[in-house]
């Protein structure tokens, strides 16, 4: 039976050296982006839980990761997160996490999800506060063909 690979991305704390890599690429094959704060890797497991903390054993003492997680959604469209936090604060989530009457995952889970829906609440409040002050001084075909020109353009940097 084969075993199936987990892409995974790991999310560092800050970038690494030339030699940091090529140390922690001797370790794992490892795809890095442009400044080396995201690299991509492979990882044969029974499941992406397993492929996380296998990823994390082997490198955590090479580079300074901050997050691990599934690179692809699985069948449910979830992406697992994988965070190793200092001991004060994985007291302070357990204790938390047994108030609320949850395990520290499902608690984290849950709170991360409220935080999101409260967050694109507020991007879509922004959103339409700021198209109803631009709809104030133009027509809405005005404002849509302006829309569609600005989407079809690239994306320009910010300006020195």
């Amino acid at each position: 039976m084969t075993v199936p690979h987990h892409a995974l991305e790991i999310m560092l704390t800050r970038p690494l050296t030339t030699a940091e890599l090529r140390r922690a690429a001797h370790a794992w094959p490892l795809a890095a982006n442009h400044d080396t704060t995201r690299l991509m890797a492979l990882a044969g497991a029974k499941t992406p839980e397993s492929a996380i903390h296998r990823l994390r054993r082997r490198l955590a003492s090479r580079l300074p990761i901050d997050v691990i997680t599934t690179h692809y959604p699985d069948a449910h469209g979830h992406v697992l997160l994988n965070v190793a936090l200092p001991p004060d604060i994985h007291t302070a989530l357990e204790r938390d996490a047994r108030r609320a009457g949850l395990t520290p995952e499902r608690f984290v889970r849950e709170t991360l999800h409220r935080d999101l829906a409260e967050h694109a609440d507020r991007e879509a409040d922004r959103l339409d506060h700021a198209v109803r002050q631009l709809l104030a001084g133009t027509t809405p075909a005005h404002l849509l063909s302006a829309v569609g020109h600005a989407l079809t353009r690239p994306l320009e940097g910010p300006t020195p």
